[in-house]
């Protein structure tokens, strides 16, 4: 994470190019679950267009969420 004109960014890698970029918190988006299995967080590789899905562990939820970005919880 490196500040950016004020705002948060988030560096990232895809797994299906190998392309690594930094997101704002906007492109990211949080899904806290009962379990770890359920919790992720997902973006849109901004160079091949692929859906990525990463496990979020106690560490990257909490610089996710304090950085901006949009979370939802589910039961």
């Amino acid at each position: 994470m490196s500040p950016t004109s004020g705002s948060v960014a988030f560096k990232a890698a895809c797994p299906d190019c190998r392309a690594r970029f930094e997101l704002d918190a906007g492109a990211l988006r949080l899904a806290i679950g009962g379990s770890r299995r359920s919790t992720f967080y997902s973006f849109t590789c901004p160079e091949c267009g692929a859906a990525v899905r990463k496990p979020a562990g106690e560490r990257i939820v909490e610089l996710l969420t304090g950085g901006g970005v949009r979370t939802l919880r589910s039961v």
